[in-house]
């Protein structure tokens, strides 16, 4: 789910918030859009368990780990193809530790990093990547 409301200055990206099932925007302050597909799928990847914690102390500083962040990377671009998403707007140049450039190379090359992450969170198989067998953990 995605509320709009106003948000600090001091949010981790510029105009979005994670707590728990619910990204929050503001519109004023947004200035990646394809970030929101990232942020959705932090959620997507987390198990359900926790999901509820997400934005909380409960989760701990540890997440999102490194795993969780190559599996949301991942989850981000089968999301950008099934939605047909040009990747430069989910995997801007201001983002990704500036390796934006190198994973929309990487995809488009058909190298999908991490893969084996998302099969085993069964949310699809390598033969047929990046269509998804579904798209929550």
């Amino acid at each position: 789910m995605v509320v709009e409301k106003k948000l600090p200055n001091d949010t981790f990206l510029p105009g979005l918030s994670l707590k728990g099932n619910t990204i929050l925007m503001d519109l004023d302050k947004l200035k990646y859009p394809g970030d929101l597909l990232h942020e959705a799928g932090h959620i997507a990847t987390t198990e359900e368990k926790n999901r509820q914690f997400i934005g909380t102390e409960k989760l701990g500083s540890h997440w999102p780990t490194d795993g969780d962040e190559i599996a949301t990377i991942l989850w981000s671009y089968a999301a950008s193809y099934h939605l047909n998403l040009d990747l430069e707007i989910v995997f801007h140049p201001n983002g990704y530790k500036n390796e934006s450039e190198w994973l929309i190379e990487q995809f488009n090359s058909k190298n999908y990093i991490g893969l084996p992450l998302l099969e085993w969170m069964s949310l699809c198989n390598k033969e047929e990547f990046p269509i998804m067998k579904k798209w929550l953990r």
